[in-house]
């Protein structure tokens, strides 16, 4: 039987983490929130404006995210977060441990192109290098797995179920 586990879908800006996390979250019976609703107002105005996040104006975030995973441990749940950083997400462990990580990784034009189509969203497609810059992908010691975003959403999400599955019976410990 599957832990639920909390899941933090990560990646630059337009990878699909608004369109997979709750595609996802659907798949595991569990529920969803948008990263971006987390932000304060300030941090919105700044990338409206075009202007990239800096840590400090992170940190509110990504606590605020930290305290909806540490309140869903034990229930499961899929969020959506940037995580750019290993200390991002080390405060996002920090606040709930058992966090499970899928970073949306992808080729640049293709990201960008999609970024150019989406509609009604707050983050110019000038950010994404910034975006790239400051990213840090998951390193051998964080509890994850990375998907590549090209393909169908339901191509994508499938196969972020089945790395997790791969996950979950690589993390199994043997029966004695």
């Amino acid at each position: 039987m599957r832990t639920p586990h909390v899941v933090v879908v990560m990646g630059v800006a337009g990878t699909g983490k608004t369109t997979i996390g709750p595609m996802l979250a659907a798949r595991l019976g569990f529920p969803y929130a948008e990263g971006d609703d987390f932000h304060p107002q300030s941090n919105i105005a700044k990338m409206s404006a075009g202007k990239p996040l800096d840590d400090e104006d992170r940190w509110p975030w990504l606590d605020a995210i930290g305290a909806w995973a540490h309140g869903r441990e034990g229930l499961g749940g899929v969020v959506s977060s940037s995580a750019l950083k290993r200390s991002y997400r080390d405060r996002l462990r920090a606040a709930a441990p058992g966090v499970v990580f899928v970073h949306l990784t992808g080729d640049r034009q293709l990201i960008q192109d999609r970024m150019a189509h989406r509609q009604g969203h707050f983050m110019p497609t000038a950010l994404l290098d910034s975006q790239f810059a400051t990213l840090q992908p998951l390193e051998a010691d964080e509890r994850g797995v990375a998907v590549d975003v090209s393909g169908s959403p339901e191509d994508i999400t499938a196969r972020a179920m089945a790395a997790l599955d791969d996950l979950d019976s690589s993390t199994q410990s043997p029966e004695a």
